[in-house]
């Protein structure tokens, strides 16, 4: 199968505190690196309780301190709460400390609602309506320093810190065709225009220094256990809390169930299952089934597994079973 990779929210579950989110956070990412996932990406929302890595910088540094050779990044930067220069430090700090293992991508969604985005940053929709010129300009600052040059982030001038561009929709894709960048894809939740978006980026794909060739990551959820039945019982977990972030009433991780029936109504359901349509769901014959399936469909050159697990250590032999199937 093509490389796998992990998305890793800092999930926090009902009874337990950031603190040991982010415990959990490393000890999952170690064990990845043993198990031969590609890379560990962290990403930023905010004003939620469920998820811990609204500092995403700071937390990839953490991550990273604690693994040795795992790529750790940001999937992703929401790029509008921010100014270019200050991510390009942060970044910049980041390879400096951990040397060739640093990623960055970046979104232009606030991450957070409307309320908490303009808490962030007071003229969002403006800065998110720069978007393609904040992408430039970040992607500059990466470059080495020019004679004169007044504004160099430092560090970060010169460093190689892969960019990608993080997407929902067609936007995304046309910005990362037209850039030369690798393009990362929100499967996992937002599957309505993922085919449509994919065929723009390869069409519209123009060679760059920083990548030759078209390359698609997607993200996807994936939910492994021994058996059908149990993989089907973790999976209640995320999807309580999709139900209660479309009810507007996001919170903690919550204990699986043994039924949705009474959870949640029939419009729920559907808006639920609409959202997590590509999720991989079952036992390890049946998710590794589904797994190729979707990379025949999509043609993806990589998959980023996330999940939302209310046990850690279900969710650490989610990720185990996943990678045996990958490596058998």
């Amino acid at each position: 199968m093509i490389p796998f990779s992990i998305l890793d929210l800092c999930p926090v579950a009902q009874d337990a505190t950031p603190a040991d989110a982010f415990r959990n956070s490393v000890d999952l990412a170690r064990h990845a690196e043993d198990w031969g996932y590609r890379r560990f990406w962290l990403a930023e929302h905010h004003n939620m309780a469920g998820i811990a890595s609204a500092a995403t910088a700071v937390v990839i540094g953490h991550v990273a301190a604690g693994t040795r050779t795992l790529r750790i990044g940001a999937g992703g930067i929401m790029l509008p709460n921010h100014s270019p220069l200050a991510i390009a430090e942060q970044f910049g700090t980041l390879e400096s400390l951990h040397p060739g293992r640093i990623d960055l991508a970046v979104g232009r969604a606030p991450g957070s609602d409307g309320v908490t985005a303009r808490a962030l940053r007071r003229d969002f929709m403006n800065a998110a309506e720069r978007f393609p010129q904040d992408v430039a300009e970040l992607l500059g600052l990466f470059e080495p320093a020019q004679p004169r040059q007044q504004v160099q982030a430092v560090p970060g001038c010169g460093l190689h810190v892969p960019v990608w561009i993080l997407g929902s929709s067609t936007f995304g894709a046309q910005l990362a065709a037209t850039l030369g960048l690798p393009y990362a894809f929100a499967s996992h939740f937002a599957p309505d225009m993922l085919f449509e978006a994919i065929d723009i980026y390869r069409r519209y794909f123009q060679p760059s220094p920083r990548l030759a060739r078209p390359y698609v990551l997607l993200g996807v959820n994936c939910v492994i256990a021994d058996t059908d039945e149990e993989a089907a019982r973790l999976f209640t977990s995320a999807q309580q809390q999709f139900t209660n972030l479309f009810r507007g009433e996001p919170g903690k991780v919550q204990p699986p169930l043994d039924s949705m029936d009474g959870y949640w109504a029939p419009f729920e359901k559907h808006r639920v299952d609409h959202a997590l349509r590509y999720a991989i769901v079952g036992s390890p014959v049946t998710a590794r089934a589904k797994l190729q399936h979707f990379i025949e469909q999509t043609g993806a050159d990589e998959l980023m597994l996330t999940g939302q697990f209310y046990s850690h250590a279900a969710r650490l032999r989610s990720y185990e079973l996943a990678a045996a199937l990958r490596a058998a």
